[in-house]
């Protein structure tokens, strides 16, 4: 069984426009085990995968998402602002991403983006449409708002959730408990051989971001994280 997996941070991002269906085919394409996307809500309660609040860094537009509805969204160029070669890229609803990876065995982690703008009813929606796609297994649902996740495990208990945090905190595998999750997504600065041993003891599952250098692949691996968050799957998984 294999040790360390492979997530596609974004999709392959580190090659393709993030969080675009280009990036996440060619992370389906390389192998990866997972790919990881952020979503958000429009105007008009359509769940999209863009990581910003705002289109303004990765499209050819500027406003706010929530202020925006789909179709204004959808007219959009989500490509060419990484590359003129990519001009034909939209931002993705959910069920676009969830459609690609349906007939797969990638994992998909979807980060809940509600940590600044507190979107109504976006754990219940996204459930929804887990469940319409009957991929409960294929997906874990993370959040820098725990208290999202708690919704979640109220909403559906069989779903695996996992809290992600960028500030130190003492014991994250209690907080993880604290809100019923059973993995932490963990920024790779604080990972060491016995936060490893601690984080196992609560039984929490380790997934480290975001790592792109190939030593520190290397040393994680070798720690037996059980997998990393890479803007550079291919190359990951031939290290690995």
């Amino acid at each position: 069984m294999k040790q360390t997996y492979v997530y596609a941070h974004r999709g392959s991002s580190g090659t393709h426009p993030e969080n675009t269906l280009a990036a996440f085919r060619a992370a389906i394409q390389c192998g990866a085990d997972g790919i990881e996307l952020d979503v958000q809500m429009t105007k008009d309660g359509e769940v999209v995968v863009i990581h910003d609040e705002q289109v303004d860094r990765t499209t050819n537009g500027e406003g706010w998402i929530c202020d925006m509805t789909y179709a204004q969204l959808a007219t959009l160029d989500a490509g060419s602002w990484f590359d003129p070669a990519f001009s034909n890229e939209q931002i993705p609803t959910l069920n676009n991403v969830l459609t690609i990876c349906k007939d797969t065995n990638v994992m998909i982690n979807i980060e809940l983006k509600n940590d600044r703008i507190r979107y109504e009813g976006m754990e219940k929606l996204v459930v929804q449409k887990v469940r319409d796609y009957h991929m409960e297994k294929q997906v874990v649902l993370s959040s820098f708002f725990h208290e999202s996740l708690t919704v979640v495990h109220r909403l559906a208990p069989e779903l695996e959730t996992a809290i992600l945090y960028e500030r130190p905190l003492r014991e994250p595998w209690k907080q993880a408990i604290e809100c019923h999750a059973t993995a932490i997504h963990a920024p790779k600065q604080f990972v060491s051989s016995g936060y490893i041993i601690q984080a196992k003891k609560y039984r929490q599952a380790i997934r480290v971001f975001t790592v792109n250098i190939e030593k520190e692949m290397k040393e994680l691996c070798e720690m037996k994280v059980d997998a990393i968050i890479t803007d550079f799957p291919e190359q990951a998984i031939q290290i690995l």
